[in-house]
């Protein structure tokens, strides 16, 4: 009872009131759970709190205004002038079918009143209850009538004051209650698989939102836009949605519908003065996939929705096949190493993987070697096409004993020692790892030196290690260039051209380039690649390690690294038996994927369309497209995870085999970003493959950690014309932050930067090796650069680049420059450089129209510090 009534009423009004407020809500807390006969508000939710209200007069506009009676709070109220008649009414923003209305009166009660309903402001009403006996307190009114006003007209006031209510409740729905002809009265929604742009937190996933209850909800980050959608297992006809909206509603969205969960999407419906409550929304439209499209919010929180409800011409729709299991075997593919095996046994089993992989670069062949912890005493030769990894949680939970990739059967040139990786083990002295592009080390800790070249230091062409320690030096020797990201080393021997360390504890000073060294202190944004392992009781997990900022050194070195486990049981452990279809049912059950190694035919794409979605490859496993399809796409939501896999082109043109976010994506992940890392494209060597893009960043905030994109030199299939493929990667989202990026032979860009915010710490490239002549390979330049910024970029900073040439069909030919970009305050340069392999080509500048030409035998680069 408000103390805000005049003294002129006395010390007796005031304590007959005080009293009379007891009683009120003493009523009010029994009203809320015993509802009066009759009543729809088990049913159907309350749509007008919080909505614009106006009343005939009020006692007083600052203390009890209208906008009171419908704001949910208890302790204010609206009250009138102390004359008849008197009204109030809400704006429920539509029309709504009203089935219930609850008025919550002060002691200052209606005694004849009615409700009534208008589709305007000002009317006519239509009155849809009346009484001449009202009783005050709270009083639960079923009933019957439709409008976008309601107003409680009041014509005889129970006291000699005026009207007075804590609230004005209105309880029905938006819309029409009366299905379209033919439309079925069945949700097809319920149960089905959904994915959302983003949650707010774990306990309001998109499932929430098609489970039935009433009392979950999804919810999303409090940002625009936003989405909700669900796979109704088969195309239908969408003939209406209904929308349970939880007080976070949308003021502006639209219902959508598409063939796949990527789009292309249809608009059904839209509007930009949604009301909340329930909407009930005749719609048509065809597609298997629904979409709400959240694109202004009408809080200052997020979108929530308690129900999507979708009916369809024809009733239910059901999901493909039965529901998939998760968990399993790994397959023939993957050997598992137990300590309890005689050490012979286990020797031998390794060399015959070797044996088969050594010289098989092209095969089809894919192995995994898992060794479970304990201590080995082997020496692993990793050839083509193989994965040695630690099932430790840490990485000296495995002591494999001796690690060693060589160049023995290439005459000692390893610079084709490409598709082979080491993860999660220790050796307990020095190693041997002379590789070339797509060969990452990551958790691994060296007891010893690390020799990086081959045996007699032949010629080596680059690699990658992250998440290691390497207690002796780091032997670059004859490495043309290398990535060291968030380690600890000893320190470093040698090296060629471009060597960059980032994050990395004992790396040398910042010396380019003399010597050739680019250290960058820490890493601004990480989140280390998902790795498996088995944990005490002998059941696989996945560790998805943590988002972390400003890092130096390995993530375990003084405890487990941080990060959440997954059950292998929540995955789908894909065969290359498997369909793309069967791979698709998985993802839209909410398991997340888990390939095994091998082949696989991909006649359709794979949509990755839930958020922190996590798609594992092990021992190379490879997606080749059928059919000219995008081999697999990742929606515009936060957190999905893409690591350890081979897109390989198909014989006919895909536009992209990666994309990441739809075009046109704005939201904002800097929270749970995407991450993509050890993915590696290929686009001709095996098959006369083609492909426009290999890798298509739509999303902002994405991470790119390490990836090779190669545009075939040499194998099968290969030619100007045979195995063509304009670009390497397209960057279209703001502040993605690329480590490692490899990228060699396109027709044109091989990378373009469309976006602002972009960071790259080292780029090697290799300019296409095959365009006939200038006039072919561009009209109006000589060629194209390596590393493309827009012009319309305001902000790009990037650290140790490398651009090479070989013209070798047509040594005459020359390029430009190898670096292009704006050049304005926001965007810089450092430390890149130009080469001429053996003076075959030219490429005229390194950057825009600045530096030398590269040119000449003797294969000296061109070096520039800074830019601009």
């Amino acid at each position: 009872m408000s103390t805000l009534r005049t003294s002129a009423r006395g010390p007796g009004r005031l304590r007959s009131l005080l009293a009379a407020g007891i009683a009120a809500v003493t009523v009010a807390a029994t009203a809320a759970v015993v509802l009066l006969p009759g009543s729809a508000s088990a049913a159907d939710p309350l749509i007008s709190q919080g909505k614009p209200a106006t009343a005939s007069s009020t006692e007083n506009a600052a203390a009890n205004p209208a906008s009171a009676a419908v704001d949910g709070n208890l302790g204010t109220r609206w009250s009138s002038q102390f004359t008849d008649p008197q009204w109030i009414q809400v704006d429920l923003g539509a029309t709504a079918t009203v089935t219930q209305v609850t008025l919550q009166w002060e002691a200052a009660f209606g005694r004849a009143f009615q409700i009534q309903t208008a589709a305007g402001a000002t009317g006519p009403f239509t009155t849809i209850f009346s009484t001449t006996t009202g009783t005050g307190g709270i009083q639960t009114l079923p009933v019957t009538g439709s409008g976008r006003f309601v107003r409680m007209n009041g014509t005889a006031r129970g006291s000699q004051f005026g009207y007075s209510l804590f609230e004005f409740q209105v309880f029905g729905t938006f819309g029409t209650t009366t299905p379209p002809a033919g439309c079925g009265t069945t949700n097809a929604a319920l149960n089905h698989a959904a994915t959302a742009s983003t949650t707010e937190n774990a306990g309001t996933p998109a499932s929430a939102a098609f489970d039935g209850n009433g009392s979950t909800r999804w919810s999303s980050a409090f940002a625009d836009p936003q989405f909700l959608q669900v796979d109704l297992g088969a195309t239908a006809t969408v003939c209406r949605v209904v929308l349970t909206w939880e007080a976070a509603f949308a003021s502006g969205f639209q219902i959508q519908v598409a063939p796949a969960a990527t789009g292309p999407f249809t608009t059904i419906f839209t509007t930009t003065t949604g009301t909340g409550g329930t909407q009930t929304l005749t719609v048509n439209g065809s597609g298997r996939f629904v979409r709400m499209n959240g694109t202004a919010r009408g809080s200052a929180f997020g979108y929530s929705l308690f129900e999507m409800a979708v009916f369809t011409t024809g009733g239910t729709t059901t999901p493909p096949g039965n529901p998939l299991p998760g968990g399993g075997d790994l397959g023939p593919n993957v050997h598992i190493f137990d300590p309890s095996m005689t050490t012979a046994s286990e020797q031998a089993a390794v060399d015959a993987v070797f044996a088969a992989q050594d010289t098989n670069q092209f095969g089809t062949r894919r192995d995994a070697l898992l060794f479970k912890p304990g201590q080995y005493n082997i020496n692993v030769n990793v050839g083509y096409n193989t994965s040695v990894m630690g099932l430790g949680r840490n990485p000296d939970d495995v002591n494999i004993g001796g690690l060693t990739v060589d160049a023995n059967s290439s005459g000692g040139n390893a610079t084709q020692n490409f598709w082979r990786s080491a993860e999660n083990f220790m050796v307990p002295g020095s190693a041997r790892w002379a590789v070339s592009q797509a060969a990452p080390m990551r958790r691994v800790d060296i007891r010893g030196e690390l020799n990086l070249a081959p045996t007699g230091f032949g010629f080596a062409s680059g690699g990658y290690i992250a998440d290691s320690r390497i207690t002796g030096m780091e032997g670059q020797f004859s490495q043309q260039q290398w990535l060291t990201r968030d380690s600890t080393i000893g320190g470093v021997t040698n090296g060629v051209w471009n060597q960059v360390f980032v994050g990395t504890q004992g790396a040398p000073a910042q010396s380019f380039p003399n010597p050739v060294y680019t250290t960058v202190a820490t890493t601004p944004v990480i989140r280390e690649k998902p790795y498996l392992f088995m944990d005490a009781a002998g059941n696989f997990q996945v560790l998805v390690p943590n988002l972390r900022t400003n890092t130096a050194g390995a993530t375990w070195l003084t405890a487990a690294t941080p990060g959440t486990v997954i059950p292998l049981t929540q995955f789908y452990v894909a065969k290359p038996t498997d369909t793309a279809a069967t791979i698709n049912q998985a993802l839209a059950q909410g398991l997340n994927l888990l390939f095994t190694p091998g082949i696989y035919n991909v006649d359709q794409t794979i949509n990755v369309t839930r958020a922190n979605t996590v798609v594992l490859g092990i021992g190379y496993a490879t997606l080749v497209p059928v059919g000219g399809v995008v081999p697999m796409s990742v929606s515009d939501v936060d957190g999905v995870k893409i690591a350890g896999l081979l897109f390989d082109a198909g014989t006919v043109n895909s536009p992209v085999l990666l994309q990441v976010g739809q075009n046109g994506s704005t939201a904002s992940h800097a929270a749970n970003p995407t991450t993509v890392q050890d993915v590696f494209f290929r686009i001709g060597g095996r098959i006369a493959g083609k492909a426009t893009t290999s890798l298509l960043v739509n999303s902002s905030n994405v991470i790119i950690d390490h990836i090779w994109a190669w545009r075939a030199d040499h194998g099968a299939g290969i030619g100007w014309t045979v195995n063509t493929a304009d670009q390497g990667l397209i960057v279209n989202g703001q502040n993605v932050t690329a480590y490692g990026l490899f990228v060699e032979h396109y027709q044109k860009y091989e990378v373009t930067w469309n976006g602002n915010g972009g960071r790259t710490y080292f780029f090697q490239n290799e300019l296409p090796y095959d365009p006939p002549d200038n006039a072919t390979w561009r009209t109006g330049a000589l060629g194209y650069a390596a590393y493309k910024v827009a012009d319309t970029v305001t902000s790009h900073e990037a650290w140790g680049l490398g651009s090479y040439c070989f013209f070798q069909t047509n040594p005459a030919v020359h390029a430009d420059r190898g670096f292009e970009t704006p050049v304005n305050a926001g965007v810089r340069f450092h430390d890149l450089l130009t080469v001429s392999l053996g003076g075959v080509g030219v490429i005229d500048h390194v950057i825009n129209n600045t530096g030398a030409a590269a040119q000449g035998t003797s294969t000296i680069p061109v070096n520039i510090v800074s830019f601009p």
